[in-house]
This record gives structure tokens, C-alpha cells and sequence, in this order.
């Protein structure tokens, strides 16, 4: 009997191999994606979208786009970023109503836009929270929170920087809770606090504002750094771009379908 043993269990490991899916996952379930450094990506936050680059990242906005529009872009080999904008409220989201007016600031320079006082969690943590179920229930990889600099702005609150840290935290914890990476929007002065609760970064205009060395410990931990311009030509900030391991590409502001990559 002990000599049937060996050949029992190996008969037992090539049922267990022959029955999983060929498209199984082989990493524990519910572990989050963490991108590396140099992956390209797309991002279109206006228009129809052209699901057809050939890149391995998309972001794209979390409330225009429906859970079969990230299931077709995962098919077509794509990790999938959710825009959301967790630091200023917009007039024209399905849940602005429910942001009450004691918490809406100044306008933060878009229309329709005004900077949320985020020292208020009370309110603000279960409305992210939902929105966050949002994004994981359609199936997306990741979530890029926006405007999450506000003390560095006029937002009509006296935010300070220790208020921005303990919300960003607050966001990063909420994202991981629901199995999605997240990523740091610009905030530059405070990579060195949140750098452990980040899994990423994106920036827009380093380059332009002579800041890109500062996203420099992302990469260095292994955290992809995904970066765009507007203003400058390619060849005025892709070598820089490229020797800091950085994921670049000039866009228009409109953040349409148009990209010209590194």
C-alpha cells in the first residue's frame, strides 16, 4: 500500500491540474493589481471610447462607463482604471444631490466643480465608500481619485496638510478594502508620507513644472508612475521621462481619444 501512495497522489495532482480553467488566476484570490514601472497606458475621460490601443492600462471614468465596457476591454488584455473625483463635488454626477452644501467649497477652476471640505468624513466616507462599491462592482483593477490636493488650494476651507493626509489615507484604505489598487494624484509634497499607501502614481505636467525627479520614489518602490502632458513637445520631456522609468504621454486637455506616446 505505501508504495501505491506516491503514484496516488501524483494521480490526484494531474485531476487537480486537468480540472482548472485554462484562464484560472493563479494568484491568491483577492489580491490586488500593483503596476510596475514603464507600462503604457491610455486615458480617455471625454468622448467615445476607442477600446482598440494597443496598451496593457486604460483609465477611464468610473460613472460614464458601464461594467460590459471594462469586461470588453479585460478581454481584450487591459487593466482597467476608474476616474473618479473624491476631493471636489461635480453638479453633474447622479449623486451630487446627496452632497449637502455645508461641505461644498470654491470652484477648483472646472465648470461645474467645487472643492469638498474633506475634513468633513462624517459625510464624505460613506458617499466614497459607495462610490468605491461603485467601481469594484463593474470590475475594475484600480481607481484614480482625483483632486486630492485641496490644501494646497483655495477651496474655501482651512485645510491643512495634515487634514489631506488623513483623508488620501482615508480613500487608499477604502480602495484596498474593496480589492483595488489606487493611485495618487499629484499631491507631490506628501509622496513621502503616502508613498506606503499608494500602489501608483498619476501626474499631469511634471515635466512642464520641473517636478518629475519628486515622483522618483514610486518607481524606486517598484510603482508605476503613469504621467501626461499637454503643453510641451514629446522631445522636450520623453528622454527625461524615459531615464526616471516613467509611463508618459502628451495628450490634449480634453483628454480625448488622441495620445502621442514616449
Amino acid at each position: 500500500m505505501r508504495r501505491l501512495l506516491p503514484l496516488l497522489a501524483g494521480l490526484l495532482l494531474l485531476a487537480t491540474a486537468c480540472t482548472a480553467g485554462p484562464d484560472e488566476d493563479p494568484k491568491p484570490r483577492g489580491e490586488r493589481w500593483r503596476p510596475a514601472p514603464g507600462l503604457a497606458w491610455q486615458w480617455q475621460l471625454s468622448g467615445r471610447l476607442d477600446p482598440t490601443v494597443d496598451v496593457p492600462v486604460y483609465d477611464i471614468d468610473g460613472f460614464d462607463h458601464p461594467a460590459s465596457t471594462v469586461a470588453d476591454l479585460h478581454r481584450r488584455g487591459r487593466k482597467v482604471i476608474c476616474y473618479l473625483s473624491t476631493g471636489a463635488w461635480e453638479d453633474f454626477r447622479p449623486d451630487a444631490d446627496r452632497f449637502p452644501a455645508s461641505v461644498l467649497g470654491k470652484g477648483n477652476g472646472w465648470e461645474g466643480e467645487r472643492w469638498l471640505d474633506i475634513r468633513r468624513t462624517d459625510v464624505l466616507e460613506p458617499l466614497m465608500a459607495e462610490r468605491l462599491d461603485m467601481c469594484r462592482d463593474k470590475g475594475f483593477d484600480a481607481v484614480e481619485p482625483d483632486n486630492m490636493d485641496g490644501y494646497e488650494n483655495r477651496t474655501g476651507f482651512p485645510l491643512t496638510a495634515a487634514d489631506q493626509l488623513r483623508y488620501n489615507r482615508l480613500i487608499a484604505r477604502l480602495s484596498h478594502e474593496r480589492g483595488l489598487a489606487v493611485g495618487l494624484k499629484n499631491d507631490l509634497d506628501q509622496i513621502p508620507q503616502l508613498l506606503p499607501d499608494f500602489d501608483f502614481a498619476v501626474n499631469e505636467q511634471c515635466a512642464q513644472y520641473t517636478e518629475c525627479d519628486r515622483l522618483a520614489p514610486f518607481v524606486a518602490a517598484g510603482k508605476a508612475v503613469f504621467h501626461v502632458e499637454y503643453e510641451l513637445k514629446t522631445s522636450q520631456f520623453c528622454p527625461q521621462a524615459r531615464k526616471l522609468g516613467l509611463s508618459s504621454m502628451l495628450k490634449r486637455y480634453d483628454l480625448g481619444v488622441w495620445r502621442q506616446a514616449c
